[in-house]
């Protein structure tokens, strides 16, 4: 803490050779019970110069701009108002100190000053007996200047009420707990912005900001409100004196940049605009921060419309009742009388000749902010002072710590404007307007930005004049791909991307994810190049269809043609032709294969898990019964007269032990076990069927290959067993031709199912299962026409062949050709 104390006094000294002179009053000083202190840089020191000794800034040898001065009229404006109002601070005058605060870092008399008290500056305590009069200061201008100066009344949290600084970071009331302001911060003059590039449609822009605090953190605002959008941001620059134009042009030029953000100050915007026009930079877009949107001289310049399109972003410009009467009077009454008296540090101007008219037409941004902080103070002295109609307790001491906690109430409005603040110190609700530099070298308005509780944004592109003959230009650094493609990134900038068709059964979704082809769901499919799904046609054969019901008449026929020919078995059943065909065994093949067509009903309808478990199991099941007795039917044609007369020993072990009748039994325990194995470790259950067709969903079975593969093999195994069997009979006699039959029909059946299975590979639509239960049809068909109807044809109309004595003269003859 001392060494802070024995900085103050030396500041206190320095203070004393600056007040060594009677200050007369001026257009910078006005007495008052209360002063408000005004930072208010008139001239602009725009070089940075190195010294090499102390030395003091006279702000009159600097630039003096009409802008500038204007606000400083303002303030000195406001205050005169609040004295005149009868409603705010009755019997309370208050008077303004305010200082030409030019540099960023060669004013700190005027601040000094204003944290003083006869000249001393002490810390605050609350024996403190001198009190400075200044409740509260208005300005400075530029974020760099605020964040120079907030320190020094921050200590005492002496309010800081500032009209043009927007720098987000005096929001942190950790660091600046008494920084009020009454414009909005750069946050939502970045928002204004985006949104503009958004309306538009730009998306590959560059950032131009003054190298200070003001334009780094309008650039890092950006930077981080554009992370969630479309926008790029492939250059951007810091402008300050030294800056190589023809080279930045040449870099976005290179580019191929349209819209370029200026996020800047007048000091650096003008010499770029200027260098634009001598560049010969054309077709452009421009968008203007607030610090130059409502810039009065570069609209005017020769050779401005050249450049493109300039729109702005800029606070709306507010008539303020009285202030054009107040110029006039004000340069009336001084008459040039100050001009050569001697002043306090920077409280001098040299301008007071200047025409009221020409300072009235000056860039008004930051006017209304201006009005508003003097007023808000007004309104926080009154509070504090708790002024009634007539008067205010004189009583009260005011402390600036006072003063502020009554700010941060503030509720008033103020030209049809609400005035309030909000835990930050910004202001709770505000407007931008949007510009637009008009031929007639004006700024524009061409929409709004409002913020409250929510935002309101609208622009009115039909009032601008674009540089593109009426088209909106563009800024793009690839075209927006076609509907349907998908955007795959070129390079480092998610702007830059080829386009990729999306491809059967996916689709693009824009507002999702434009960089990914989403996959449709199983019931939807799309086309090449689609935006969204369709949902699928979802086929299967009810078991109405007429397919369906002309298999079931099939399926009911052959079962009608079964029953008919075991009648016609039974009635004949001692006959010699009724007992080549197997006699007793017989009935079990004609009865297999009636059970064996169960399996046709369910080929159709609605697949359920019942369905699909009955679809094939009988016909498996009982289907091996059938050729296992047709192995064993082949097996005995070739033993009775082939092996009969070689090995007798094998043929009379058969007959004794019912060999036939044990092979059946066996072949369907096996079958049974592994049907059963197989159907409960995975059972058949419903499938749709849309890898085949991309707009449908064929409803199907999916059948376990390896739950059924046992029971296959098994069945193949017989048939094989079958067909060797067969085939060695082939050369029997011409009427006992049992084994050919039996080969005729296995061929018959071993065909079916290979161009079933060829139509599997080959379609999958919803006829697939009217094939299935055609080959099972066809299985059953093969055996019924080609084996039994032709012994049903020999009972029916050869009797003559029926008989005993002609069965054994056909053995008779065939053993005597063999025997020979």
């Amino acid at each position: 803490m001392k060494p802070f104390l024995e900085s103050f006094c030396l500041l206190g000294a320095f203070l004393h050779v600056c007040t060594q002179h009677t200050i007369p009053a001026s257009e910078f000083q006005l007495e008052g019970d209360y002063l408000i202190g005004g930072l208010v840089h008139i001239h602009d020191d725009i070089g940075s110069v190195y010294h090499e000794r102390p030395e003091a800034l006279d702000c009159t040898t600097k630039p003096l701009t009409f802008s500038n001065y204007r606000r400083f009229q303002m303030i000195r404006f406001s205050v005169e108002q609040v004295n005149n109002s009868t409603n705010l601070l009755p019997n309370v005058s208050l008077g303004y100190d305010i200082f030409d605060h030019c540099s960023d870092t060669q004013n700190f008399p005027g601040v000094l000053k204003l944290i003083s008290a006869n000249g001393s500056i002490q810390p605050w305590s609350d024996k403190q007996s001198v009190l400075s009069k200044v409740i509260a200061v208005v300005g400075p201008f530029t974020s760099t200047q605020s964040l120079t100066v907030a320190p020094l009344f921050m200590v005492n949290l002496v309010p800081m009420v500032n009209y043009a600084t927007s720098s987000s970071v005096f929001s942190n009331k950790a660091k600046y707990p008494s920084f009020l302001r009454t414009l909005p911060s750069n946050l939502n003059m970045i928002d204004v912005i985006v949104r503009i590039l958004q309306k538009f449609n730009w998306r590959w822009v560059a950032f131009l900001n003054s190298d200070d605090d003001y334009g780094n953190d309008g650039l890092d605002l950006f930077t981080q409100r554009i992370k969630d959008t479309e926008i790029c941001l492939p250059y951007s620059k810091g402008l300050s004196d030294s800056t190589n134009y023809s080279q930045t042009f040449k870099q976005m030029e290179a580019k191929q940049i349209n819209v370029i953000i200026v996020f800047a100050l007048e000091n650096n915007v003008e010499p770029l605009i200027e260098s634009a026009m001598l560049l010969n930079v054309t077709n452009k877009v421009w968008i203007a921060g607030d610090a130059w949107a409502l810039n009065k001289k570069l609209p005017k310049m020769k050779g401005i419309k050249n450049i493109g399109t300039v729109l702005g972003v800029a606070e709306p410009v507010v008539t303020i009742p009285g202030f054009s009467d107040f110029l006039h009077s004000s340069k009336a009454q001084l008459h040039c009388k100050y001009a050569e008296q001697d002043t306090f540090c920077n409280q001098k101007c040299n301008c007071s000749c200047m025409n009221p008219e020409d300072i009235f037409a000056a860039d008004p941004s930051y006017s209304f902010a201006i009005y508003s902080a003097v007023y808000a103070i007004a309104h926080a002295l009154h509070n504090t002072l708790r002024c009634g109609a007539d008067k205010c307790d004189s009583n009260i001491t005011v402390y600036p710590y006072i003063v502020l906690a009554e700010l941060r109430k503030s509720n008033f409005t103020l030209v049809n404007n609400s005035i309030q603040f909000d835990d930050n110190g910004n202001l709770k609700q505000g407007s931008y307007s949007v510009v637009f530099w008009n031929n007639s070298g004006d700024a524009q308005e061409i929409g709004f930005y409002q913020f409250n509780s929510e935002v309101h944004f609208f622009v009115d592109d039909s009032k601008i004049e674009w540089h593109t003959n009426g088209e909106v230009p563009t800024s793009l650094c690839s075209p927006e791909c076609p509907a349907g493609y998908i955007k795959k990134q070129n390079g480092i900038y998610e702007c830059c991307f080829d386009c990729e068709i999306c491809a059967n059964g996916t689709y693009v979704n824009i507002t999702e994810s434009p960089y990914t082809c989403l996959k449709c769901k199983d019931i939807e499919w799309s086309e090449e190049g689609s935006t969204s799904c369709n949902l699928r046609a979802v086929e299967y054969i009810s078991a109405t269809d007429i397919v369906a019901t002309l298999v079931f008449v099939a399926a009911c026929a052959f079962v009608g043609m079964t029953l008919a020919m075991s009648v016609l078995f039974s009635v004949n059943y001692n006959t010699p032709v009724v007992r080549s065909a197997g006699g007793p065994m017989c009935f079990l093949i004609l009865g297999c294969l009636s059970l064996s067509n169960l399996s046709v009903f369910f080929h159709f309808g609605k697949p359920t898990v019942p369905l699909c478990t009955l679809r094939y199991l009988p016909f498996l099941l009982f289907y091996t019964i059938c050729l296992a007795c047709f192995v064993v039917r082949s097996f005995q044609i070739v033993c009775i007269f082939k092996i009969a007369a070689k090995i007798p020993k094998l043929h009379s072990w058969w007959v004794k032990y019912n060999g036939q009748w044990l092979v059946i039994v066996v072949a369907f325990v096996i079958q049974a076990i592994f049907l059963v194995i197989g159907y409960s470790c995975k059972p058949p259950s419903p499938y749709n069927e849309t890898s085949w067709y991309p707009d449908k969903i064929i409803l199907s079975c999916d059948i376990s290959l390896q739950a059924s593969t046992a029971s296959v093999i098994l069945l193949s195994s017989i048939c094989t067993l079958c067909f060797i069997f067969s085939y060695m009979g082939k050369n029997l006699p011409k009427n006992y031709n049992e084994a050919k039959a039996i080969t005729f029909c296995l061929l018959l059946l071993i065909l079916t199912w290979i161009i079933f299975a060829t139509e599997c590979m080959l379609y999958r639509g919803k006829y697939i299962q009217l094939l299935s239960a055609l080959a099972v049809l066809s299985s059953l068909y093969s055996f019924l026409f080609w084996y039994f109807l032709p012994k049903c044809f020999i009972i029916l109309f050869q009797p003559h062949k029926n008989t005993q004595q002609y069965f054994q003269g056909l053995i008779q003859n065939y053993t005597k050709t063999i025997s020979q």
